[in-house]
């Protein structure tokens, strides 16, 4: 799902990878914002804010906007600089930006989760936005910048655009626009049902709510690695039973 790179990714990787980051970060975004009070997994929102800041000359808000967007930029910087540095032929060059993602939410939801945590809301809405901007990088790297997750104002204007091009007279380019619009609607839909869910979800048990989108990205660590070595052992069964029967055709021989 996220150990291919270039010609070797197909639109099946791009729609797995979209649809289950989609709904990790529509989660974080969701339950991010009743948490902390702040949107968690895009700086659209927070340009408008700072520019507020600037103008009721409020330099701390100020300060601590930029500071959010700033770390969301760390992130996806952080995120290529790893994949880079590894190598995209590297079988798992992922895991290192999907761990880091992993420990970030899971501090949120120790630390958070206690009366008297020691950190104020804004550190946690920053260490998320960071995350954030890791996961939106990241799958931006393997996907050849045809799938985002973390956020749908682009996402919208390039299915404006493609549903517009439908009336295409080539075929073969009317095929590959209905994948791509699948691959946009996707995003949208399950983004959505991520912020539903995390709404829901943080009403119900709170901070424990950012368990659920641990588990989604412990899920696409391992897929790769358990789907790899069921692979290698089905193929080393169907090598031994041809082995098996190639040697019980030679001793039947006359």
């Amino acid at each position: 799902m996220l150990r291919h790179f270039g010609v070797k990714r197909t639109y099946a990787h791009n729609l797995k990878v979209a649809v289950l980051l989609s709904l990790t970060a529509g989660f974080v975004n969701a339950a991010g914002f009743l948490g902390f009070s702040a949107l968690t997994t895009n700086v659209t929102g927070h340009a408008a804010l700072f520019a507020e800041g600037i103008a009721r000359q409020d330099w701390a808000m100020a300060r601590l906007i930029a500071m959010w967007m700033m770390l969301f930029l760390a992130g996806a910087f952080t995120s290529s600089l790893i994949v880079t540095k590894i190598g995209h032929n590297e079988r798992f060059s992922f895991a290192i930006p999907i761990i880091i993602e992993i420990v970030i939410l899971l501090f949120c939801v120790v630390s958070a989760s206690m009366k008297d945590f020691g950190f104020s809301s804004n550190f946690f809405a920053g260490s998320l936005l960071f995350a954030m901007g890791m996961q939106n990088a990241l799958v931006s790297v393997i996907s050849g910048s045809v799938v985002r997750t973390t956020h749908l104002t682009g996402t919208f204007t390039d299915l404006g655009i493609e549903l517009a091009q439908l009336r295409t007279d080539n075929y073969n380019s009317q095929e590959d626009l209905l994948s791509r619009i699948k691959l946009r609607v996707s995003i949208i839909l399950f983004f959505m049902l991520g912020a539903l869910s995390g709404a829901y979800l943080y009403t119900c048990i709170s901070f424990h709510s950012f368990l659920i989108p641990v588990l989604i990205l412990c899920f696409i660590l391992l897929y790769d690695v358990f789907r790899l070595n069921i692979k290698r052992y089905y193929s080393n069964v169907r090598y031994n039973r041809k082995d098996k029967h190639s040697r019980i055709a030679d001793n039947i021989e006359p």
